[in-house]
């Protein structure tokens, strides 16, 4: 019994160490004085403390608990509603339960609640609401149960073990016609690509690039063109688009979430900007990539790491897969695009690549064009960073330096300017920006009839 009474003991709360050193004191003071009656008091005072503890201590119950989440996959700025079942698995009536759910932060507030003495083998449900005010995969749970004697004195606390799961997506928006993937014949499943293959002097070529197969180049071509050229081969063709997609933490503003933030995050509606550049790209992928798979497309997703995978091996991502796959992606610590451009070149194959780019400079802009130039429907959105750092800087009331500002719209201008030489189209997006705003500045109607770049 030592044991669980020190433990009672130790989770005295405020009222109980304030009567313990209450009764300490009385009890000095009945001593030095000589007033029994005033140490009699003491001893009562001190007493009530330690029977509170034992009390708490005696106590036996075995909780059951079990929660329902729905939808358990929500856009972001949607709500989830949570159904939790509370069981007393133990013989006997329970005590005053003091119930706390555990929530991470971009989940809102963390709801409690309290049961008075619930029957031995009964259960009682509980609801709340969650609200997805930031992309990403979260655990809901496990439950605090703080147990407290009928004075207050004494606090035991238990926690469980039992959690669920949310996924909050990003939110996807409607595009305008147009952009790569649009105009008629631009992508359905039955469209194939005839490729001339009537003989040898007749075969389709196009400009050697980096990545491709040294075993496709014809070589009577190249000799004539005076540089390396590729066979195209006849072959069944299905649209095919490809997503690059920054998300590097020294190329945007991260906006980290803290506990000061939960009321915040529980006011945010459907229709609220994303926090920070990052998500703002996450979202543009989400509703792009769900456009063009609308269209048709057979749809690859890659990173400055790694790609997005499917399900299917080798097949393109569903509508579902991309929001499921962008709802874990996560800042990375890679310092360039370099390991990305190498995916890029084997997945984009023929169809268009559409770059979703944090803050780039001009080296990291030559390098896509060595990987995708010439004539294309490739399209580049660059996000401007420093209108996201504006932003910040009105949060915190600290000013952005008008030469830290003037650096950032240089490098930008740079990069787009060599990305529009070198074939791309470019567009800005700002902290205010709506996707479909940005994506109608680059939207080209028939830009694809077939799919060639």
């Amino acid at each position: 019994m030592a044991g669980p009474v020190a433990t009672a003991l130790a989770s005295l709360t405020l009222r109980g160490r304030c009567l313990v050193a209450a009764g300490l004191t009385l009890l000095l003071l009945g001593v030095l004085l000589g007033e029994t009656p005033l140490v009699q008091v003491a001893v009562f005072v001190l007493a009530l403390p330690l029977l509170s503890a034992v009390a708490v201590a005696r106590h036996r119950f075995r909780v059951a608990t079990r929660r329902t989440v729905t939808p358990a996959r929500v856009p972001r700025g949607r709500d989830a509603d949570v159904r939790l079942e509370l069981g007393n698995a133990g013989r006997g009536a329970g005590g005053l339960w003091l119930l706390a759910e555990t929530l991470p932060v971009e989940l809102g507030p963390a709801p409690q609640f309290v049961v008075d003495r619930l029957p031995g083998g009964r259960s009682t449900t509980l609801h709340y609401r969650v609200h997805g005010g930031r992309r990403g995969r979260y655990r809901l749970g496990p439950l605090r149960l703080r147990l407290v004697d009928p004075f207050g004195l004494v606090l035991r606390s238990v926690v469980g073990a039992d959690t669920a799961a949310l996924v909050v997506v990003p939110r996807v928006v409607p595009l305008g016609p147009g952009g790569p993937g649009g105009g008629q014949g631009g992508g359905g499943s039955g469209a194939h690509r005839s490729i001339a293959v009537h003989g040898e002097d007749d075969v389709s070529t196009r400009p050697y690039r980096q990545g491709d197969d040294l075993r496709k180049v014809h070589w009577r071509a190249t000799a004539r063109a005076g540089e390396l050229v590729v066979r195209l081969e006849e072959r069944p063709w299905r649209a095919q688009a490809t997503l690059l997609l920054d998300t590097r933490s020294r190329a945007h503003l991260i906006a980290r979430p803290t506990p000061a933030d939960r009321r915040a995050v529980a006011t945010t509606g459907p229709d609220a900007p994303p926090a920070d550049s990052l998500e703002w790209l996450v979202e543009a992928a989400a509703s792009i990539g769900t456009e063009l798979i609308a269209r048709g497309a057979s749809l690859r997703v890659v990173t400055e790491g790694a790609e997005l995978t499917a399900v299917e091996r080798g097949a393109g991502l569903g509508p579902e897969e991309l929001l499921d796959r962008l709802a874990g992606v996560a800042p990375s610590r890679l310092a360039g695009l370099a390991p990305g451009l190498g995916l890029l070149t084997r997945a984009a194959g023929e169809g268009p690549v559409v770059a979703l780019l944090g803050a780039v400079g001009p080296d990291e802009a030559a390098e896509l064009v060595r990987v995708r130039s010439g004539p294309a429907a490739d399209v580049a959105v660059l996000a401007d960073i420093g209108s996201w750092a504006e932003v910040d800087a009105a949060r915190r009331r600290r000013p952005v330096g008008a030469a830290a500002r003037a650096e950032l719209t240089r490098q930008q201008e740079a990069a787009a300017d060599l990305l529009r030489a070198g074939g791309w189209q470019v567009a800005l997006a700002g902290a205010g920006d709506p996707v479909a705003d940005v994506w109608a500045q680059v939207a080209r109607p028939g830009v694809l009839q077939g799919g060639a770049r």
